[in-house]
């Protein structure tokens, strides 16, 4: 008989739980504390790195072109969730006041594209834009314009590209609030006077404001980093972060420097989680990450 039940289960809690401390360390922990060493070193004349320690790399992040990428990155990410959580907020709200058969059919049809690779998705993206593409023969044919637009290889875009891959992502954060709310809350204060808008102000907003706030950090975040959208679709007139750390490691080889920015970028991807939880505690995007 064991006489110490309790230790024999917490061994076992603690044994189910290895496997993902292990992994955690080794494929989470393990590459971070590289990457953050390795933007501390400094790049060999010809090939590979030095075992000399520097600050270099990050004070190369300071020249006006380093910067500038760094702010279009921004701008491209604040305009891009702007665009989403305006289309994405309805779209969420509303999709929740569907019947249990309509919610289904319309998760499904977001999660579809899902199905088929990005890359693919993106491609059918230039088929639309290109000149005398499939957008210039509408508009063109319905007499709206009169000549090709050329909207390929532009920031607008640019910024469709990161609408259309990342608004799912705010769409489906704004439902799981809104479908959790309580709708009997904003009856209540329709009858004690509300109109339409102070009870959506007061009470939908605030009550849908976790999934709003954890729908931009789930599309702010990658859209400083998805350069395959901007070299797609923005050719080398859009250049993000994301386009920069890969020129460093494949066109330069300058992996350290690469490293510097990679680790910038995590500690502002870091910043706006900090932020989050302090303005709605976090709990919606605990359940999504």
């Amino acid at each position: 008989m064991n006489k110490h039940p309790q230790k024999a289960k917490n061994r076992g809690y603690w044994l189910t739980l290895l496997p993902l401390y292990l992994f955690t360390i080794i494929f989470v922990g393990a590459p971070l504390l590289y990457m953050l060493v390795l933007s501390f070193l400094q790049r060999a004349e010809t090939w590979g790195i030095t075992g000399q320690f520097t600050f270099r790399n990050y004070a190369q992040i300071f020249q006006p072109v380093y910067l500038k990428t760094f702010a279009d990155s921004l701008k491209l990410a604040f305009l891009s969730t702007g665009i989403i959580a305006l289309i994405g907020y309805p779209f969420g709200y509303f999709m929740a006041k569907l019947s249990p058969k309509g919610k289904k059919w319309m998760m499904l049809a977001l999660m579809v594209p899902f199905w088929t690779n990005s890359l693919i998705r993106l491609y059918g993206w230039i088929i639309i834009f290109r000149a005398n593409g499939t957008l210039d023969q509408i508009l063109m044919g319905l007499n709206i314009t009169q000549s090709p637009l050329k909207l390929l290889y532009t920031y607008p875009a640019v910024v469709v590209g990161m609408v259309y891959a990342l608004l799912q992502f705010m769409i489906f954060s704004v439902y799981s609030s809104a479908e959790k709310m309580d709708w009997k809350l904003v009856e209540a204060a329709r009858d004690l006077g509300a109109s339409p808008l102070k009870a959506f102000l007061t009470v939908t907003l605030k009550l849908t404001l976790p999934g709003l706030l954890s729908g931009v950090i789930l599309t702010f975040i990658p859209s400083m980093g998805l350069f395959f959208i901007a070299d797609i679709l923005g050719g080398n007139k859009v250049v993000l972060v994301g386009s920069l750390i890969q020129d460093q490691l494949v066109k330069a080889h300058n992996t350290p420097f690469a490293a510097a920015l990679s680790v910038v970028l995590m500690l502002m991807t870091t910043l706006m989680i900090a932020l989050y939880k302090k303005i709605a505690g976090g709990k919606e995007l605990e359940g999504l990450i």
